[in-house]
């Protein structure tokens, strides 16, 4: 199992609310900057204000940003059901989707945050690049699951089934490498004490970003994988 990417984003979070402070929220829930970022809601330099305050100034509905933050707050909890046609469902839209989603908004704050702040000594350089190399492989990864062995396990798996799987489990292990640099490159998602709202908000991203990718690689080296794969010969018990 890979290291994950640690962060304390998580503990104790309130209840979304439009009485929150519009940089808590960025924070808090990771992709909301996206939605901000197009509703031109200023979470960095104006996040004291609340995000019923911040919408009241741009003429929208507060009620109507909070219901598009609100599917933000995911769970990782595993599906009831083990068989494989539910097991890929769940993968496709809890993971594959998220990742696609993620990725891109980690990538463009990334890189704003080292061209803000590159003079701070904490500044995570080179970070935006790693994102972006992190996102070229999974894309792919995640293709060659979608295009090849997710059809061929909902339809029973296939004599040679093990093969797609064992490239998918080593590519797994280059995904657990990509996340210790990403955790080493950031100090384990922690912002230095004087970070500003967009840096909290991308650390705060890369940590879910990290559970979620563990959870994702869980899921299918451990759930879906070995319900297809021949189970090991016993080791000869004469000596």
């Amino acid at each position: 199992m890979p290291a994950s990417v640690s962060s304390a984003a998580t503990a104790n979070v309130p209840a979304l609310s439009a009485d929150l402070p519009i940089g808590q929220i960025a924070v808090q829930w990771p992709g909301a900057t996206a939605i901000f970022r197009r509703l031109k809601l200023d979470f960095c330099c104006g996040g004291q204000q609340s995000l019923r305050s911040a919408a009241a100034g741009k003429g929208l509905d507060a009620e109507a940003v909070l219901a598009e933050i609100a599917p933000l707050q995911r769970s990782n909890a595993l599906p009831e059901a083990t068989a494989p046609g539910a097991l890929i469902d769940h993968i496709l839209t809890r993971y594959h989707e998220v990742h696609r989603a993620q990725l891109p908004e980690l990538i463009r704050m990334a890189r704003r945050v080292e061209a803000v702040h590159r003079a701070h000594p904490q500044v995570p350089a080179g970070l935006a690049d790693l994102l972006e190399a992190m996102e070229a492989e999974l894309l792919s990864h995640m293709q060659k699951e979608e295009q090849i062995l997710f059809p061929m396990l909902r339809a029973g798996g296939a004599p040679f089934v093990g093969q797609p799987i064992s490239m998918m489990r080593s590519e797994h292990v280059e995904h657990g490498a990509a996340l210790q640099k990403l955790a080493a490159l950031t100090n384990d998602a922690t912002p230095p004490a004087d970070a500003c709202n967009t840096w909290r908000a991308l650390y705060a991203g890369i940590a879910q970003l990290g559970e979620d990718l563990v959870a994702h690689i869980h899921l299918e080296n451990n759930v879906l994988f070995p319900q297809f794969e021949a189970p090991a010969a016993p080791g000869c018990a004469c000596h």
